[in-house]
């Protein structure tokens, strides 16, 4: 249990600083951009004096570890900054549709489980079968299809017979209308990686299968549905958890292409919109708000890895 609460600690402590870290660097880039703050925000018509009290109202003439530290400060509080001449928040915007591309990611997440579990077994359990070589032609294909052009094919076969545009419902007020409006763009963000995810299954379970305790267990008459199921399962899936966790990041970067496709009102959106009307305190609140998300989600996925993992706990 000390080595476990050991394991944990480190990894908690180990999120501020790469929140530190990722926003730093989000916060570099945008400062090489050439696009001047106070000029996006305030539009063609403004004066030189305007630009220049914008930027100072703003601290935009500070030192730049000033600007950073301020940054930093207001992000703790939930502030990133404002936009547009009408000074909205970016807080505001980016917070209301996050939830769009998380929904988005663990809904795509869920579909490519589902899908590849069962199937990683079976081409494990019926190996060099044609089972197998059908699992396996199914997950090459899989694998070789963007997401973005299958996002496009998908609206193109189902326009008319599912909702492919148009508003989102509320997940809670009509589950079944959200279901309807993102079952497609999360089937189009799943595709990729229901072929990674069978491909690495399949292969933990044949190394799982192929191990000593798994003869023997056989060898003493105990049934093979009860050896998978107990031991080469939970075994042959700390692999996959490994890499699922990884994948979270493809997802969430895949759903902000694929809300533009599908219309769909998230991250996608505010960073088109944010790009289109040079606001970059949008672009960086936006960017910012993802990476952060991602590093939260894979502490997440690190801890789910010790609790099934309990050789990692003996570390």
């Amino acid at each position: 249990m000390n080595n476990l609460l050991r394991l944990i600690g480190r990894r908690l402590v180990a999120l501020p600083i790469m929140v530190i870290g990722v926003t730093f660097l989000v916060f570099a880039l945008m400062k090489l951009s050439p696009i001047d703050p106070a000029y996006s925000a305030l539009g063609d018509s403004a004066t030189p004096a305007q630009l220049e009290a914008y930027r100072a109202s703003h601290g935009l003439n500070d030192p730049w570890y000033v600007q950073f530290g301020n940054y930093l400060v207001g992000m703790v509080q939930g502030d990133l900054g404002t936009y547009g001449q009408n000074n909205a928040s970016v807080s505001e915007k980016v917070f209301s549709a996050l939830p769009v591309t998380l929904q988005l990611t663990f809904l795509g997440l869920i579909i490519a489980v589902v899908v590849a579990l069962p199937l990683g077994i079976l081409a494990a359990l019926y190996r060099d079968t044609w089972v197998d070589q059908v699992i396996r032609v199914f997950s090459v294909i899989c694998i070789a299809m963007p997401s973005f052009w299958l996002a496009i094919l998908l609206v193109l076969a189902f326009i008319g017979k599912l909702p492919v545009a148009g508003p989102l419902p509320s997940i809670t007020a009509d589950f079944s209308g959200w279901l309807q409006r993102m079952f497609l763009p999360a089937v189009a963000l799943a595709t990729p990686v229901v072929g990674q995810l069978t491909r690495v299954i399949r292969t933990s379970m044949v190394e799982e299968l192929d191990r000593d305790y798994v003869r023997t267990a056989l060898g003493a008459g105990i049934p093979k549905s009860v050896v998978v199921s107990r031991n080469v399962l939970r075994n042959a899936l700390i692999t996959p958890v490994t890499v699922l966790g990884l994948r979270v990041g493809y997802l969430m970067g895949g759903a902000v292409v694929i809300e533009i496709i599908f219309s769909l009102p998230g991250m996608g959106r505010v960073l088109i919109d944010g790009i289109s009307m040079n606001w970059v305190q949008v672009v960086q609140g936006a960017t910012l708000t993802v990476a952060v998300a991602f590093i939260i989600i894979n502490i997440i996925v690190d801890l789910l890895y010790i609790a099934i993992n309990p050789r990692i706990r003996a570390v």
